[in-house]
């Protein structure tokens, strides 16, 4: 099984975006009742949000380290969309009752990550999200098979990535 998707990646049993091993490294937790946001060396969650109080729920995934630099953000000024800066590396939706914006941050690992592996990354959370099954994302057997077969895309091309997701969200049933 595929061990990692970008900034996704299996620790233990856990599936976490985030590097939680940097120097004060943020990290979120995919659980079975949702999401926890934690720090490095902190034995109590940041934040705990359960998967249904999320409408929307995406992720954005610098491709390099330095790209959420200060430097990063001043680049990215000149790349409408891109994710850089502070919040190149996150996880932004809206939240229900009351629907307000909602966003936090992790830190990024010392690889880089991919263009196909942030393009698919992206796709399978819009999808989840359109689906409204983003308790997947919670269930680490579910997202290991998803992970494994979409961990093999190489391609910058994002339609042929979103057909791939869509295809094996629908061979895995959710």
């Amino acid at each position: 099984m595929a061990q990692h998707l970008g900034p996704l990646e299996l620790i233990g049993d856990r599936w976490v975006i985030g590097d939680p091993t940097r120097k004060d490294g943020l990290s979120i937790v995919l659980t079975p009742e949702g999401l926890e946001h934690r720090r490095r060396g902190e034995v109590a969650p940041l934040l705990a949000m359960e998967w249904s109080k999320f409408v929307e729920l995406k992720v954005r995934a610098a491709y390099r380290r330095w790209h959420v630099t200060p430097f990063g953000g001043f680049v990215g000024g000149f790349a409408p969309g891109a994710d850089m800066g502070r919040d190149g590396c996150s996880l932004h939706g809206i939240l229900r009752h009351p629907y307000e914006p909602w966003s936090v941050r992790y830190t990024h690992h010392e690889r880089r990550y991919t263009g196909g592996h942030v393009i698919v990354l992206k796709a399978l959370f819009n999808q989840l999200t359109e689906a409204k099954a983003l308790d997947r994302l919670g269930d680490p057997e579910w997202l290991g098979a998803a992970v494994a077969k979409l961990s093999s895309y190489t391609s910058w091309y994002e339609p042929k990535g979103n057909r791939l997701v869509k295809e094996t969200i629908q061979s895995l049933g959710a």
